[in-house]
């Protein structure tokens, strides 16, 4: 399933196709490594712990848990809806065709994490961290708050950021070439000077501009005391 935002097609998971039966799954972890064709709901866990794992073809909804971390893993054709994954850690961990909806990632930390067809959508990002994330194929964040987040020598090329909140979201050095950045408030977005080659309307100069003075914490002279 394709879905279109500014210039960026997204390839989604397609798992209501005729023929295709996810089975009810207790746990996310298996002997095997592997767990496939699987819908999994309203677990409500303390901790979730997955090493070199392959979740594939499958649904996530309603999933609760105080302490995530996927290490070495890879998600292939997976939807999660209405999650709250707390301070999730996701660490060299592939992700193709994966869509996250309405879920609540406070404080996560992404770590070197390859993101092919990836879209977050009405999602809570606030304090994350994305460190050494590579888009090699379309990422799109759509309406999700991304406030004090951080993007630190991650490749964003080409990505989408759509209707988000970007307050004090900070863009450290990287590649931002043709990322798309229109329809968003970037008046205190930092980092700036490292946004060269993205995509902007008009109308967000201004804006721009404004954090970019906001970061040099210039003084203005009509403000100065002249009795000095």
């Amino acid at each position: 399933m394709d879905s279109t935002f500014g210039r960026v097609t997204v390839t989604l998971p397609s798992l209501n196709e005729p023929g295709l039966y996810l089975s009810n799954v207790s746990t996310l972890d298996s002997a095997r490594g592997i767990v496939q064709d699987f819908q999994y709901t309203d677990a409500n866990l303390r901790d979730l712990d997955l090493t070199d794992t392959s979740l594939i073809t499958g649904r996530v909804t309603g999933l609760r848990v105080d302490r995530l971390q996927l290490d070495k893993v890879r998600l292939d054709s997976v939807e999660f809806d209405t999650c709250d994954l707390a301070t999730a850690r996701i660490t060299d961990a592939k992700l193709s065709r994966v869509a996250f909806r309405n879920c609540k990632i406070m404080g996560g930390q992404l770590t070197g994490v390859t993101l092919d067809n990836v879209l977050f959508e009405n999602c809570k990002l606030d304090y994350s961290s994305f460190e050494q994330v590579r888009a090699t194929g379309s990422l799109v964040f759509s309406k999700c708050v991304l406030n004090e987040a951080t993007f630190t020598g991650s490749d964003l090329s080409r990505a989408v950021l759509d209707a988000c909140s970007l307050r004090l979201a900070e863009f450290g050095r990287g590649k931002y070439q043709d990322l798309d950045l229109r329809g968003n408030d970037l008046s205190t977005v930092r980092g700036t000077a490292n946004l060269g080659k993205v995509i902007i309307d008009r109308t967000q100069q201004s804006e721009l501009a404004e954090a970019l003075v906001s970061e040099l914490d210039v003084t203005f002279a009509d403000t100065l005391d002249d009795r000095r």
